[in-house]
């Protein structure tokens, strides 16, 4: 078959698929029903998203998932820990089950999965779900969110540092900030420092790097290294007690500014930009981007660590979430790794490496040296 006569023949081939009478048959013939019914699977799946992300907004919001920490419960005992009639702890109950995250014992009681036990175990994970609630009111509308105009979402007010051009953002609302980004900035630390080696590295210089989570992470791992933190002044000012708490003050220091009105400040070999560039549109990150050449030497690296579009290959996560999330926020995007690419080439970056990454859906790696 021609290249030519494909678009015809997806055409052709998806109209008969739209076709309720085709889904019904298609269901029921021996060749066909497999396939009719994954698909159909698979698609209530997404439509019930929702659903399910709520069922496990519940599950942190009463505790139930800490309070079976120490084994089984039943509905009934959980139910008046929590304040819910019994019945509909059950509902929960089973639902959490159902998901995975519980497992109902042959007595009725139910106890933690391996799942449920890792939204526990995971570095912020509980906070970042409580925090959804400001991004799925954003989307309750999302046809509005995608034509813009409706004034100011809630999550553009969670996060207003990201227009602060001069730094002039409220103590208590950096300091929310600086807590849900240091709690979790662990996993994407640990996941960065594994595609990147910073042996060579004498200097690194983190830029928008909060309360200096990512910083206390490379200092842990590699006791040669001098740090230096640059953020804006409400936040760094948490990061002494971070870095004191974890012996590495006398190598890390702290820079106060904004990379929007100050310069990069200069004397590292190696920048990282972590989870920044995608809070940001286009003529802020080539500015950003250009700042950051400019304070490098011949040879320094710079290291962005974010998630990633797939680009011309859609991601499930990155191309889903973060990118509505970005959308939500006002303000930045999530890009692939060429789009980020071609915003360093345009600022004089020349040498390239995208390190492989376990999770792509904490973060993906790229490396631009000054050459």
């Amino acid at each position: 078959m021609s290249d030519a006569s494909a678009p015809w023949l997806g055409g052709w081939f998806n109209r008969l698929v739209a076709r309720p009478g085709f889904q019904s048959w298609a269901s029921r013939f021996p060749l066909t029903r497999h396939s009719a019914r994954a698909d159909g699977a698979a698609i209530f799946d997404i439509v019930q998203g929702f659903v399910a992300s709520q069922t496990l907004l519940a599950l942190v919001e009463l505790g139930v998932l800490e309070r079976l920490r120490s084994g089984a419960t039943g509905a009934d005992s959980l139910g008046d820990a929590c304040d819910v009639p019994a019945d509909r702890m059950e509902i929960l109950l089973r639902a959490g089950a159902a998901l995975g995250l519980l497992k109902r014992r042959r007595d009725g009681r139910f106890g933690l999965s391996r799942k449920g036990a890792a939204v526990l175990g995971v570095p912020g994970l509980t906070s970042m779900i409580r925090h959804h609630t400001a991004f799925y009111d954003d989307l309750r509308d999302p046809v509005a969110l995608l034509r813009g105009g409706g004034g100011t979402t809630r999550l553009a007010q969670f996060w207003p540092y990201v227009f602060g051009a001069d730094g002039n953002v409220p103590d208590h609302v950096a300091e929310t900030y600086s807590d849900l980004m240091a709690q979790s900035q662990q996993l994407v630390a640990q996941d960065t420092l594994q595609a990147v080696g910073l042996k060579d590295t004498r200097h690194l210089l983190d830029v928008g790097g909060g309360t200096g989570a990512f910083l206390e992470a490379v200092g842990r791992k590699h006791r040669h290294l001098k740090m230096s933190l640059f953020d804006l002044p409400q936040v760094v000012q948490q990061a002494r007690v971070r870095f004191d708490n974890a012996g590495i003050s006398e190598r890390a220091s702290i820079v106060p500014g904004s990379f929007r009105s100050d310069e990069v400040p200069s004397g590292a070999d190696t920048i990282s930009l972590v989870r920044v560039l995608y809070d940001h549109a286009d003529d802020t990150v080539l500015g950003l981007l250009a700042k950051v050449h400019a304070a490098l030497p011949e040879g320094g690296r710079l290291i962005v660590s974010e998630p990633m579009s797939g680009g011309s290959r859609p991601d499930r996560i990155c191309d889903v979430y973060f990118a509505f999330y970005t959308m939500a926020m006002q303000t930045g995007r999530t890009r692939s790794i060429d789009e980020i690419r071609r915003l360093c080439e345009a600022v004089g970056f020349r040498q390239f490496v995208t390190p492989k990454v376990h999770r792509p859906f904490v973060t993906s790696v790229l490396v631009a040296t000054k050459a």
